[in-house]
């Protein structure tokens, strides 16, 4: 986990509250929780988008296998966010819980009904999809242009300005799920964070190493060489 120094991370409507979607504000809207295991599949590449999701408690992955076998992750899902939208019928990601984690579900014909005639959460659905797709070319320039130093810096700063709690993030995912979203080896994202402990700007609590204090960001951004 991280000590937060500070945040600046930017309003964007992340949850079913801020796109108006609460069972209590529209009772077109239905509702339903469901909690899957560590490890457990919420659905896979090329099934049906029948369904919108929102992470209630937990962390969610989503990624592609490739022709040979390795993993790429596309995205981290994070308490409060809402994914599976998709511009298509199917799926374009299988999406893993990291964690056991909670999920709602909401049927997305329900959910562009209510964008029909409610234009303040056809909005935030724009918003959102033009967010995802920021996201998405980020992610396209880090696995690019970047080298293995600077995505790692990068990937902290993200997780800095998304994760929430009182001067401490919990990082729910392995370094190998890190390494699988950067593009990286297991061992290059371990001599990376070893690397940045080495200059000052992270620091270890306990043995396992499991817990990071984040010493310094300033640093740690002049090292995102794109942030």
């Amino acid at each position: 986990m991280f000590v937060r120094i500070t945040t600046d991370a930017s309003p964007r409507p992340n949850s079913l509250k801020d796109l108006g979607m609460t069972s209590d504000s529209n009772p077109i809207v239905s509702l339903n929780e469901f909690t899957y295991k560590k490890g457990t599949e919420i659905y896979g590449e090329k099934e049906p988008a029948d369904y919108v999701y929102q992470v209630k408690s937990g962390a969610v992955r989503s990624y592609k296998l490739l022709s040979d076998g390795r993993r790429q992750i596309g995205a981290f899902h994070l308490a409060g966010d809402i994914f599976g939208l998709e511009n298509g019928s199917e799926h374009r990601f299988t999406a893993e819980a990291i964690v056991d984690t909670t999920v709602r579900l909401i049927k997305r014909q329900s959910l562009e009904l209510v964008a029909e005639s409610d234009a303040m959460v056809a909005r935030n659905l724009l918003n959102m999809t033009t967010s995802n797709l920021q996201h998405a070319e980020d992610h396209m320039l880090l696995l690019g242009r970047k080298t293995s130093l600077e995505r790692v810096a990068a990937f902290l700063l993200e997780m800095d300005k998304r994760l929430s709690g009182v001067n401490v993030m919990a990082l729910p995912m392995s370094r190998r799920d890190i390494a699988d979203y950067l593009g990286l080896t297991l061992e290059t994202v371990s001599r990376a964070i070893s690397h940045l402990h080495d200059l000052g700007v992270l620091g270890f609590i306990g043995n396992t190493q499991r817990q990071i204090v984040l010493l310094n960001r300033q640093q740690l951004a002049s090292l995102d060489l794109q942030h």
